[in-house]
Protein backbone atom coordinates (compact mmCIF):
# COMPACT_ATOMS: atom_id res chain seq x y z
CA UNK A 1 0.00 0.00 0.00
CA UNK A 2 1.54 3.58 -1.15
CA UNK A 3 2.22 6.06 1.68
CA UNK A 4 -0.21 8.31 0.34
CA UNK A 5 -3.21 5.67 -0.19
CA UNK A 6 -2.22 4.64 3.74
CA UNK A 7 -2.65 8.03 4.85
CA UNK A 8 -6.30 8.28 3.32
CA UNK A 9 -7.46 5.14 4.39
CA UNK A 10 -5.91 6.11 8.32
CA UNK A 11 -8.03 9.48 7.97
CA UNK A 12 -10.77 8.05 6.92
CA UNK A 13 -10.91 5.55 9.70
CA UNK A 14 -10.22 8.12 12.43
CA UNK A 15 -13.35 10.46 10.87
CA UNK A 16 -15.81 7.28 11.38
CA UNK A 17 -14.60 6.45 14.85
CA UNK A 18 -14.87 10.47 16.01
CA UNK A 19 -18.23 10.73 13.72
CA UNK A 20 -19.63 11.02 16.93
CA UNK A 21 -18.13 13.77 17.97
CA UNK A 22 -18.53 15.91 14.45
CA UNK A 23 -15.51 14.85 12.73
CA UNK A 24 -15.49 16.30 9.14
CA UNK A 25 -13.33 17.39 6.07
CA UNK A 26 -13.92 21.55 6.99
CA UNK A 27 -15.67 23.80 8.95
CA UNK A 28 -19.00 24.18 6.35
CA UNK A 29 -20.47 27.65 5.73
CA UNK A 30 -20.77 30.09 8.34
CA UNK A 31 -24.47 30.45 10.19
CA UNK A 32 -23.77 33.27 12.55
CA UNK A 33 -23.29 34.53 15.57
CA UNK A 34 -24.08 32.70 19.14
CA UNK A 35 -23.81 33.56 22.71
CA UNK A 36 -21.74 31.49 25.28
CA UNK A 37 -22.64 32.37 28.74
CA UNK A 38 -20.69 30.03 31.81
CA UNK A 39 -21.90 30.52 35.10
CA UNK A 40 -21.85 28.93 38.50
CA UNK A 41 -24.42 28.47 41.47
CA UNK A 42 -27.65 28.58 39.55
CA UNK A 43 -26.55 31.63 37.30
CA UNK A 44 -24.78 33.79 40.56
CA UNK A 45 -21.27 33.83 40.13
CA UNK A 46 -20.53 34.37 36.74
CA UNK A 47 -17.14 32.37 34.67
CA UNK A 48 -17.30 33.78 31.26
CA UNK A 49 -19.67 35.48 28.24
CA UNK A 50 -18.55 35.90 24.74
CA UNK A 51 -19.77 36.02 21.72
CA UNK A 52 -18.92 33.29 18.81
CA UNK A 53 -18.98 32.50 14.85
CA UNK A 54 -20.58 29.06 14.38
CA UNK A 55 -20.74 27.01 10.97
CA UNK A 56 -22.97 24.39 9.73
CA UNK A 57 -20.65 21.50 11.47
CA UNK A 58 -20.72 23.03 14.48
CA UNK A 59 -22.03 21.84 18.00
CA UNK A 60 -22.62 23.06 21.59
CA UNK A 61 -19.43 21.47 22.73
CA UNK A 62 -17.43 22.67 19.98
CA UNK A 63 -18.31 25.74 20.54
CA UNK A 64 -17.43 25.37 24.24
CA UNK A 65 -13.77 23.59 23.63
CA UNK A 66 -13.43 26.49 21.11
CA UNK A 67 -13.87 29.46 23.95
CA UNK A 68 -13.03 27.75 27.59
CA UNK A 69 -10.92 25.43 28.56
CA UNK A 70 -12.80 21.82 29.38
CA UNK A 71 -12.20 18.50 30.20
CA UNK A 72 -14.36 15.40 29.06
CA UNK A 73 -15.37 11.75 29.22
CA UNK A 74 -16.76 9.21 27.42
CA UNK A 75 -15.08 9.74 24.28
CA UNK A 76 -15.70 13.47 24.31
CA UNK A 77 -19.63 13.56 24.81
CA UNK A 78 -19.78 14.46 28.21
CA UNK A 79 -18.14 17.84 29.73
CA UNK A 80 -16.04 16.82 32.99
CA UNK A 81 -14.55 20.19 34.00
CA UNK A 82 -15.04 23.67 32.37
CA UNK A 83 -12.12 26.24 33.67
CA UNK A 84 -10.93 23.85 36.00
CA UNK A 85 -14.11 23.85 37.84
CA UNK A 86 -15.32 19.60 37.95
CA UNK A 87 -17.81 17.25 38.55
CA UNK A 88 -17.85 17.04 42.49
CA UNK A 89 -19.50 16.23 46.04
CA UNK A 90 -19.50 19.22 48.66
CA UNK A 91 -20.89 18.72 52.14
CA UNK A 92 -22.62 15.45 50.41
CA UNK A 93 -24.39 17.19 47.77
CA UNK A 94 -23.59 16.32 43.99
CA UNK A 95 -22.59 19.42 42.01
CA UNK A 96 -22.10 19.14 38.22
CA UNK A 97 -22.72 20.47 34.71
CA UNK A 98 -25.71 21.73 32.87
CA UNK A 99 -26.61 23.81 29.49
CA UNK A 100 -29.67 24.99 28.13
CA UNK A 101 -29.98 26.34 24.84
CA UNK A 102 -32.45 29.38 24.40
CA UNK A 103 -33.68 28.64 27.70
CA UNK A 104 -34.59 24.78 27.36
CA UNK A 105 -33.06 22.11 28.58
CA UNK A 106 -31.59 19.86 25.76
CA UNK A 107 -32.65 15.94 25.45
CA UNK A 108 -29.69 15.55 23.66
CA UNK A 109 -25.94 15.71 24.27
CA UNK A 110 -24.03 18.54 23.52
CA UNK A 111 -21.94 16.80 21.27
CA UNK A 112 -25.43 16.21 19.13
CA UNK A 113 -26.84 19.24 19.34
CA UNK A 114 -26.18 20.96 16.44
CA UNK A 115 -26.27 24.83 15.82
CA UNK A 116 -28.15 26.94 13.40
CA UNK A 117 -26.85 30.20 14.17
CA UNK A 118 -28.46 32.88 16.93
CA UNK A 119 -28.51 30.36 19.92
CA UNK A 120 -27.86 31.26 23.36
CA UNK A 121 -26.17 28.80 24.67
CA UNK A 122 -25.75 28.64 28.73
CA UNK A 123 -23.67 26.57 31.00
CA UNK A 124 -23.78 26.43 34.51
CA UNK A 125 -22.42 24.51 37.60
CA UNK A 126 -24.97 23.85 39.91
CA UNK A 127 -26.26 21.55 43.03
CA UNK A 128 -28.56 18.98 41.75
CA UNK A 129 -29.25 17.32 45.16
CA UNK A 130 -33.11 18.57 44.77
CA UNK A 131 -33.25 17.81 41.28
CA UNK A 132 -31.13 17.43 38.15
CA UNK A 133 -33.71 18.05 35.79
CA UNK A 134 -34.86 21.43 35.37
CA UNK A 135 -36.76 22.17 32.26
CA UNK A 136 -36.51 25.46 31.24
CA UNK A 137 -35.31 28.59 32.38
CA UNK A 138 -36.57 32.80 32.23
CA UNK A 139 -32.36 33.30 32.40
CA UNK A 140 -32.22 33.48 28.12
CA UNK A 141 -34.24 36.39 27.75
CA UNK A 142 -35.34 37.32 24.85
CA UNK A 143 -34.98 33.51 24.00
CA UNK A 144 -37.11 31.04 23.36
CA UNK A 145 -39.50 33.96 22.03
CA UNK A 146 -37.33 36.07 19.86
CA UNK A 147 -35.45 32.51 18.50
CA UNK A 148 -37.88 29.37 18.95
CA UNK A 149 -35.72 26.25 20.27
CA UNK A 150 -34.52 22.99 18.83
CA UNK A 151 -33.92 24.45 15.85
CA UNK A 152 -37.49 25.94 14.99
CA UNK A 153 -39.79 29.00 15.91
CA UNK A 154 -42.89 28.73 18.04
CA UNK A 155 -45.71 30.82 18.11
CA UNK A 156 -46.21 32.28 21.31
CA UNK A 157 -49.00 32.25 22.97
CA UNK A 158 -50.57 34.44 25.66
CA UNK A 159 -52.78 33.35 28.50
CA UNK A 160 -54.26 36.10 30.62
CA UNK A 161 -56.32 35.14 34.31
CA UNK A 162 -57.09 37.76 36.35
CA UNK A 163 -54.21 39.74 35.11
CA UNK A 164 -56.06 43.34 34.59
CA UNK A 165 -53.32 45.85 33.75
CA UNK A 166 -50.08 43.31 33.59
CA UNK A 167 -51.80 41.30 30.63
CA UNK A 168 -51.10 44.51 28.32
CA UNK A 169 -47.65 44.63 30.02
CA UNK A 170 -46.86 41.47 29.26
CA UNK A 171 -48.16 41.64 25.31
CA UNK A 172 -45.88 44.53 25.23
CA UNK A 173 -42.87 42.61 26.79
CA UNK A 174 -43.09 39.91 24.55
CA UNK A 175 -43.56 42.10 21.09
CA UNK A 176 -40.34 44.18 21.81
CA UNK A 177 -38.71 40.72 22.50
CA UNK A 178 -39.46 39.95 19.04
CA UNK A 179 -42.16 36.96 19.53
CA UNK A 180 -44.36 38.39 16.67
CA UNK A 181 -47.81 38.01 16.60
CA UNK A 182 -49.50 36.34 19.84
CA UNK A 183 -51.19 33.29 18.75
CA UNK A 184 -54.41 31.91 20.80
CA UNK A 185 -53.81 29.85 23.99
CA UNK A 186 -55.10 26.31 21.98
CA UNK A 187 -52.22 26.98 19.30
CA UNK A 188 -50.42 24.17 18.20
CA UNK A 189 -46.51 23.88 19.57
CA UNK A 190 -47.15 27.31 21.35
CA UNK A 191 -44.84 28.61 23.66
CA UNK A 192 -47.68 29.62 26.16
CA UNK A 193 -47.27 32.77 28.90
CA UNK A 194 -49.75 32.48 31.92
CA UNK A 195 -50.35 35.42 33.59
CA UNK A 196 -52.26 35.76 37.06
CA UNK A 197 -52.65 35.64 40.50
CA UNK A 198 -51.64 32.01 41.45
CA UNK A 199 -54.87 30.72 42.82
CA UNK A 200 -56.10 31.28 38.87
CA UNK A 201 -53.57 29.42 37.33
CA UNK A 202 -52.88 26.85 39.91
CA UNK A 203 -55.33 24.87 37.82
CA UNK A 204 -53.30 24.48 34.38
CA UNK A 205 -51.77 21.07 34.34
CA UNK A 206 -48.21 22.83 33.22
CA UNK A 207 -48.57 25.69 36.27
CA UNK A 208 -49.39 22.90 38.96
CA UNK A 209 -45.63 21.30 38.40
CA UNK A 210 -44.91 24.15 40.52
CA UNK A 211 -46.63 22.42 43.55
CA UNK A 212 -45.07 19.24 42.84
CA UNK A 213 -41.44 20.89 43.55
CA UNK A 214 -38.15 21.20 41.78
CA UNK A 215 -37.88 17.69 40.92
CA UNK A 216 -41.06 18.11 38.82
CA UNK A 217 -41.19 21.64 37.49
CA UNK A 218 -37.54 22.55 37.95
CA UNK A 219 -39.14 25.64 39.47
CA UNK A 220 -37.40 26.56 43.63
CA UNK A 221 -40.59 27.91 44.44
CA UNK A 222 -44.15 27.17 45.59
CA UNK A 223 -47.25 28.76 47.13
CA UNK A 224 -49.24 27.98 50.04
CA UNK A 225 -52.79 28.47 49.43
CA UNK A 226 -55.62 28.79 52.09
CA UNK A 227 -58.72 29.86 50.43
CA UNK A 228 -58.29 32.65 47.65
CA UNK A 229 -54.87 33.67 49.25
CA UNK A 230 -51.81 32.29 48.36
CA UNK A 231 -48.52 33.38 49.28
CA UNK A 232 -45.09 32.68 47.96
CA UNK A 233 -42.33 30.44 49.43
CA UNK A 234 -38.67 30.51 48.02
CA UNK A 235 -36.63 27.25 48.13
CA UNK A 236 -33.26 27.17 48.75
CA UNK A 237 -30.92 24.85 46.47
CA UNK A 238 -31.78 21.83 48.21
CA UNK A 239 -35.29 22.48 47.04
CA UNK A 240 -37.02 23.19 50.61
CA UNK A 241 -38.74 26.22 51.60
CA UNK A 242 -35.72 29.07 52.74
CA UNK A 243 -37.84 32.08 53.27
CA UNK A 244 -41.74 33.12 53.42
CA UNK A 245 -42.12 36.04 50.55
CA UNK A 246 -45.93 36.51 51.37
CA UNK A 247 -48.72 36.62 48.65
CA UNK A 248 -47.42 40.47 47.79
CA UNK A 249 -44.16 38.43 45.79
CA UNK A 250 -45.14 37.90 42.48
CA UNK A 251 -42.88 35.06 40.48
CA UNK A 252 -41.56 34.95 36.92
CA UNK A 253 -40.56 31.08 35.85
CA UNK A 254 -40.61 28.92 33.03
CA UNK A 255 -41.30 24.92 33.08
CA UNK A 256 -42.60 22.40 30.76
CA UNK A 257 -44.58 19.25 30.72
CA UNK A 258 -43.25 16.16 29.03
CA UNK A 259 -42.25 17.16 25.66
CA UNK A 260 -44.52 20.11 25.09
CA UNK A 261 -42.99 23.52 24.49
CA UNK A 262 -42.52 25.89 27.91
CA UNK A 263 -45.03 27.37 29.80
CA UNK A 264 -43.87 30.94 31.30
CA UNK A 265 -45.50 31.80 34.68
CA UNK A 266 -45.94 35.49 35.72
CA UNK A 267 -47.71 35.17 38.41
CA UNK A 268 -48.48 36.13 42.40
CA UNK A 269 -50.39 36.15 45.23
CA UNK A 270 -52.58 39.34 44.50
CA UNK A 271 -52.93 41.41 41.04
CA UNK A 272 -50.62 43.98 42.51
CA UNK A 273 -47.74 41.37 42.66
CA UNK A 274 -48.83 39.77 39.16
CA UNK A 275 -48.17 43.56 37.62
CA UNK A 276 -44.74 43.90 40.31
CA UNK A 277 -43.72 40.27 38.05
CA UNK A 278 -44.51 41.52 34.65
CA UNK A 279 -42.09 44.58 35.44
CA UNK A 280 -39.48 41.81 34.99
CA UNK A 281 -39.79 40.70 31.58
CA UNK A 282 -36.66 42.34 30.28
CA UNK A 283 -33.01 40.97 29.60
CA UNK A 284 -31.84 43.23 32.64
CA UNK A 285 -34.16 42.01 35.62
CA UNK A 286 -33.69 38.32 34.33
CA UNK A 287 -30.27 37.43 32.81
CA UNK A 288 -28.85 34.24 33.99
CA UNK A 289 -31.56 33.49 36.61
CA UNK A 290 -33.28 30.25 37.16
CA UNK A 291 -36.45 32.02 37.82
CA UNK A 292 -37.19 35.69 40.19
CA UNK A 293 -39.10 36.62 42.60
CA UNK A 294 -39.71 40.19 43.51
CA UNK A 295 -41.16 41.68 46.47
CA UNK A 296 -41.76 45.16 48.06
CA UNK A 297 -39.76 46.01 45.15
CA UNK A 298 -36.86 43.81 46.00
CA UNK A 299 -35.79 40.86 43.70
CA UNK A 300 -34.90 38.33 44.81
CA UNK A 301 -33.34 35.25 42.28
CA UNK A 302 -33.93 31.37 42.83
CA UNK A 303 -33.11 29.23 44.16
CA UNK A 304 -31.88 30.96 47.10
CA UNK A 305 -28.30 30.42 48.03
CA UNK A 306 -26.86 28.53 50.81
CA UNK A 307 -26.42 30.46 54.02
Amino acid sequence: MSRSRGTAVATALLCAALAAAGCGLGPGADVGAVELTVTREFGAVPVLNRGAEASESDTVMRVLEGNAKIATRYGGGYVQSIEGVEEAERGGDPYDWFFFVDGVESPIGAADFDLGGGERIWWDYRDWSATNHVPAVVGSWPAPFATGYGGERHPVALACEGAGAACAQVRAALERAGAGDLASDSAKGAIRVLVGPWQRLRSDPAAALLEDGPAESGVYADFDCAGASCSLTALGQDGKPARQLGPAAGLVAATRRYEAPPVWLVTGGTPAAVRAAAALLDRQHLRDHYAVAVSGGEETPLPLPEP
